[in-house]
């Protein structure tokens, strides 16, 4: 642990890249393989279930240090962590440990799991009797499961593959799944990951390894900028942006994996979509995207349905039990628009069009109704698409992608052997205002950048008319604008909630989103996707902000189908 603590806290106070690397490589090469194997499962994104409560870590703490509840709160409202503010309050340790990363989470933290509080407490007190100060940091936050730091996973990627002496791209498929919620890695993965490269690796026939994803880059120029930058839309495939779950689907050696972007492995979740697996040929990978498909929602003329919003999809995401009703009512599709493995051979570097015409052989040939194959769109003209991308919204899509024709299949987002750009529609919009805030993270901590917006619930002059809260942001301001937010917050709160402050609504945003849709979880009976502030409207009085009425205008009426005429 105090090795990982080390270089949590070198990572931590790093900006530059270089000096990142050489503190991964470094750090990689001088642990024992087991303490490596969890170092990169945390530093490439892997994320443990919840091992304690934060209530009983916030009550053991604060007993701990000898704190009423008044000043541990006012402590933790100053830090904005929990983390921090516990490894901070916490008495000095009687019996220093000897023990790495892997002995922890193997012998200490990962057993708690299963504990009952009162051994879980016992256990905790037992924790912060032996870690030093310097290493307190990094276990609550393993603990609170709010490890952060930062360094990327290509940057992950390209530590190890220097260490390997291995190419990153085989680095980076070996990674996928590494950080499945549920792993426990060990001395083994690590060693598998950084092991030279076997030939059976170049034919994966019996693995449910997925391949790493090929990302867009955002392409937000002006129309009249396009030919110049992107050349005629001839050289491009042009596809619909579907709104899902982005997912390969795997079928080796007569079984079927499903794996989602976020490297979590959901066959289970999409029974129809495993029956699809079976009827796939041997030695098949597909991309695409997951998306709750009607077939009795339709265009005008057209029988074969079409994709919901994505808010049906939500209705499915982490349901434990999924019955004959939820299956009949939310049916999912794949919309598949890549092949990266055929008949056993990895094709990612085939050209992009080679690629798409074998994809559309198979779909036409299986006649399957779960695999829809990703309508290619056609125009003369950057133009023209400009105006087909216009009904996006009604189609229930996110705009457009462009791929190029000639480009193989890469890893992340790169552009080393192509380029695929996402040409997405505006954001959806309404003026909102700001009601609670709270501390934000990191560099951060000493700011309330964390804000919980409202529109009104009735039209200027109607009677009781209040500010119904809808959504939280926290990006979209530059650091000057977010200064004098903060000031403006404290001269205004009217109350605090531990690290929450309720204030005044004195202040107006713009703020957009990608998504919207009726929920009865929310107060306002709306939630929206990925929201952010796009401007602050000091033009504004707060008697003109938005309304539900306005957000409930936004909502999505069935959308016609995006699929091929």
């Amino acid at each position: 642990m105090k090795a990982f603590a080390a270089l949590y806290r070198e990572l931590d106070a790093s900006t530059a890249s270089r000096d990142k690397q050489a503190a991964l490589q470094a750090y990689l090469r001088a642990v024992p393989a087991e303490d490596a194997a969890w170092a990169v499962y945390f530093l490439a994104g892997g994320k443990p279930r919840q091992l304690v409560r934060a209530r009983l870590l916030r009550e053991l703490a604060r007993d701990a240090a000898g704190l009423p509840e008044w000043l541990f709160s006012e402590s933790y409202e100053a830090v904005g962590d929990l983390a921090e503010t516990i490894s901070l309050l916490l008495p000095p340790p009687g019996e220093p440990h000897a023990m790495g990363l892997a002995q922890w989470m193997r012998h200490e933290l990962l057993p708690m799991r299963k504990l009952s509080p009162e051994a879980q407490a016992a256990a905790l007190l037992g924790h912060w009797a032996q870690l030093p100060t310097d290493e307190r940091l990094v276990y609550f936050k393993l603990i609170t499961g709010g490890f952060r730091v930062g360094v990327s996973r290509l940057q992950v990627t390209q530590a190890l593959a220097a260490v390997a002496g291995v190419d990153a791209k085989r680095i980076a498929q070996r990674l996928m799944g590494y950080t499945h919620i549920g792993a426990t890695p060990a001395a083994a993965d690590f060693e598998a990951l950084i092991a030279p490269e076997d030939p059976q690796e170049l034919n994966q026939k019996t693995s449910g390894q997925p391949y790493p994803f090929f990302l867009a880059h955002p392409f937000n120029e002006e129309l009249e900028r396009f030919p110049a930058l992107l050349g005629e839309p001839a050289q491009w495939q042009v596809e619909w942006k579907w709104d899902g779950i982005r997912a390969q689907l795997v079928r080796r050696a007569g079984q079927v994996w499903l794996w989602s972007r976020g490297e979590e492995l959901v066959t289970d979740r999409y029974p129809e979509l495993a029956a699809l697996g079976e009827a796939l040929p041997d030695g098949t990978v597909l991309d695409g995207e997951i998306v709750v498909w009607r077939p009795d929602a339709t265009q005008p003329g057209r029988t074969d349905g079409c994709a919901q919003p994505f808010a049906e999809l939500q209705k499915r995401i982490g349901r434990k039990t999924l019955g004959p009703k939820l299956l009949r009512d939310l049916p999912v599709v794949l919309v598949a628009y890549d092949l990266l493995e055929w008949q056993g051979l990895d094709v990612r570097g085939l050209p992009q069009h080679s690629r798409r015409e074998t994809l559309d052989a198979l779909v036409a040939d299986l006649r399957h109704p779960q695999l829809v194959a990703s309508p290619l769109l056609q125009g003369e003209s950057w133009a023209a698409l400009a105006q087909q991308r216009e009904a996006a919204r009604s189609l229930g899509v996110e705009g457009m992608m462009l791929k190029q024709l000639d480009a193989a299949y890469g890893v992340g987002r790169t552009k080393d052997v192509g380029t695929w750009w996402k040409w997405k529609i505006d954001p959806m919009s309404v003026d909102a205002v700001l009601i609670y805030a709270q501390r934000g993270h990191g560099r951060r901590a000493s700011l309330y950048s964390d804000y919980t917006f409202a529109v009104w619930n009735a039209p200027p002059g109607a009677p009781d008319r209040q500010l119904v809260p809808f959504a939280k942001a926290y990006s979209g301001l530059t650091d000057a604008e977010m200064a004098k937010v903060d000031a403006i917050i404290r001269k205004t709160t009217v109350e605090s909630f531990g690290p929450v402050r309720s204030v005044r609504p004195t202040l107006v945003f713009e703020l957009g989103f990608e998504g919207i849709g009726r929920s009865p979880r929310h107060k306002s009976g709306i939630a929206v996707r990925f929201p952010r502030m796009l401007r602050w409207r000091e033009d504004k009085p707060v008697d003109e902000a938005d309304t539900l009425e306005t957000l409930a205008a936004l909502l999505p009426v069935a959308p016609a189908s995006p699929s091929p005429a």
